[in-house]
């Protein structure tokens, strides 16, 4: 089982970057390349405890979709969201937050089991995991930009 470990430090306040995780609509900014879209569940605004938001996106040439669900909440410190139905046999995706020192940790454990037996574990090492490490730091990078410039109010206040 992979586990992909990213800690990116954030010049923000924590509850702000917490909700920024969340954010349906900065996760959309932010996957442009794969011409991500919500498709299903919570599709806009910020997700929150035992709601699920289901994703259409292009990876490796195949649109796939994918259905995931808010597990476990603690605001502002934890959330997990853990795959109900997708390409993977299993995911469970912790957000974790601390302060440090006027900034904010986010810390992504991204933890997987590709299907496939052998054929799976090979993908895993092979492209799998450096695939999916560059999609969470370039998710992580939209959310420090936003986090840390005034570009959260645009996801985070009402209209």
């Amino acid at each position: 089982m992979p586990l992909i470990e990213l800690t990116t430090r954030i010049a923000a306040p924590r509850e702000r970057v917490f909700d920024l995780a969340r954010s349906i609509d900065l996760h959309l900014a932010s996957t442009a390349q794969t011409g991500e879209r919500a498709v299903g569940g919570v599709i806009s605004g910020l997700i929150g405890p035992d709601e699920e938001v289901t994703w259409r996106a292009r990876h490796f040439g195949v649109v796939q979709h994918l259905t995931s669900r808010i597990t476990r909440f603690d605001r502002p410190r934890h959330f997990r969201d853990s795959m109900v139905r997708g390409a993977f046999k299993r995911f469970d995706h912790d957000h974790i937050f601390e302060e440090a020192g006027g900034a904010t940790l986010m810390i992504d454990r991204f933890d997987f089991t590709t299907p496939l037996g052998v054929l799976g574990r090979i993908a895993d090492s092979v492209f799998l995991r450096r695939y999916l490490e560059k999609f969470l730091e370039t998710r992580n990078k939209a959310i420090r930009r936003a986090a840390e410039s005034e570009a959260w109010r645009k996801f985070l206040e009402p209209s």
